[in-house]
């Protein structure tokens, strides 16, 4: 059994400057975090997994975020930092916070049968953690890299990484 790590909305419109949701320079320092991690998984033989923010135009999320990563703009790409990953895995499009809502994840991650998830990305406080809940709920070992996961609300990701260990169960690392 392997390992299946979930790159979580590693996008251009969360982790490039002019974008709409960017979430900092904080969030870009741990592109290379990442790209240690995926390097080290891919040799120990684990599937990558990527999942991307992808919107209609009209999506209600926008009642609450202003509009990003909307369906067939630049925005929704994976990072170009993290393309040679992205050729060894597979992108998830997803329309909500978690991985596993409106998506083939939890049909992927039955098939793959992995000893643990390992999960990283951003934001820590969205994304990441309503992944990562999902995840548990489905009894799935997680392990949540520290330095590779960020969020533009330096508070809110401390409390998410808090609460993904003592409340959720997952490993912070």
């Amino acid at each position: 059994m392997s390992n299946v790590v979930i790159v979580v909305d590693m996008q251009r419109g969360f982790l490039e400057e002019g974008n709409s949701l960017f979430c900092g320079d904080k969030a870009r320092q741990i592109i290379p975090n990442v790209q240690k991690l995926l390097a080290e998984e891919v040799t120990k033989g684990s599937t990558l997994l990527f999942t991307a923010d992808t919107h209609d135009p009209d999506d209600k999320e926008f009642q609450m975020f202003q509009p990003h990563c909307v369906r067939g703009t630049p925005e929704v790409e994976i990072v170009p930092e993290l393309s040679e990953f992205v050729e060894k895995g597979t992108v998830i499009p997803k329309t909500r916070y978690s991985g596993f809502f409106g998506t083939d994840m939890e049909q992927r991650l039955a098939e793959l049968a992995p000893e643990k998830l390992i999960v990283c990305g951003v934001c820590t406080d969205i994304c990441v953690m309503h992944t990562v809940a999902d995840a548990r709920n489905r009894d799935y070992t997680v392990e949540v890299p520290r330095d590779c996961v960020a969020s533009f609300d330096p508070e809110a990701h401390e409390f998410a990484l808090k609460h993904m260990e003592k409340v959720l169960g997952a490993k912070v690392v």
